[in-house]
């Protein structure tokens, strides 16, 4: 243990693999404010937690299961020409699944084809249980490919790779509460996270049939869009100041206009 310790190329794989890890779990944070912003205020800070914890315990089974992580890349069968595995299996119905909640989501905020009735009961429908299983599914998903990078990576250091995913796992718990009250007090700031939920589902879907579009193609797309809405809602709130109207803050929840 402690030529782990001073081994500085150790220290290397552990920021690499904490910063690999850190970086794909931006997508899963995303989801999760999305996810549990359809839950009572009360709810929503525990169901980020326990959903973060969620996502620790996948990625660390995942981890522990060298073995049988080895064999998801065996072709269970063939699909219009294509092996599909069973990691391929996986990206193809979690990012189905992204695109249909996606969609669902984006239809519910732009309140189309129902009255705010609706909207209100399909707010409550969800309960907890829904949301946190939502929640570890997909993490699932996310987690597949970073763990398999991992593992790829990091050899026989299994250590390594569990300090890795807990650090990964202590920055999602401090950047979880910011990032979904941002996203609950920015209607459009929501909208772009839903938008990136389709994109990383069509993502998933393409790799899943072998169709491999590189991260950071993906990641600079988010990225640069995530600028624009940055420069719109500065644009925004000084227009709103020179107005001599006094912005809420950011982590402020907007209160809905009445009727």
């Amino acid at each position: 243990m402690m030529e782990l310790v001073t081994d500085p190329q150790v220290w290397i794989l552990l920021l690499t693999l904490s910063t690999i890890e850190i970086v794909l779990g931006i997508d899963n944070l995303v989801f999760i404010s999305i996810a549990v912003g359809r839950l009572p205020v009360e709810q929503r800070e525990f169901a980020r937690k326990f959903g973060i914890a969620v996502a620790c315990v996948t990625r660390l089974g995942l981890l522990l299961t060298l073995a049988w992580l080895a064999r998801l890349t065996s072709d269970l069968f063939v699909l219009f020409g294509h092996g599909i595995s069973v990691r391929d299996l996986i990206m193809i119905l979690g990012g189905l699944f992204l695109l249909v909640k996606g969609t669902m989501e984006i239809r519910e905020l732009l309140g189309t084809d129902h009255d705010e009735s609706a909207a209100v009961a399909g707010k409550a429908a969800a309960s907890f249980g829904a949301v946190i299983t939502q929640i570890a599914i997909i993490d699932i998903v996310f987690s597949l490919d970073s763990v398999i990078a991992a593992v790829g990576m990091a050899g026989d250091y299994v250590p390594v790779m569990v300090l890795a995913i807990l650090v990964a796992v202590g920055v999602m718990l401090l950047a979880a509460q910011p990032l979904g009250r941002f996203i609950d007090a920015n209607p459009t700031v929501k909208m772009l996270a839903l938008a990136f939920i389709l994109l990383i589902g069509a993502y998933l879907v393409l790799e899943g049939f072998d169709v491999h579009i590189p991260r950071g193609y993906i990641y600079g797309a988010m990225g640069f869009s995530a600028l624009v809405e940055v420069l719109n809602l500065w644009a925004k709130r000084n227009d709103m100041r020179r107005r001599g109207i006094q912005p809420p803050p950011v982590d402020e929840p907007r209160r809905p206009m009445p009727r």
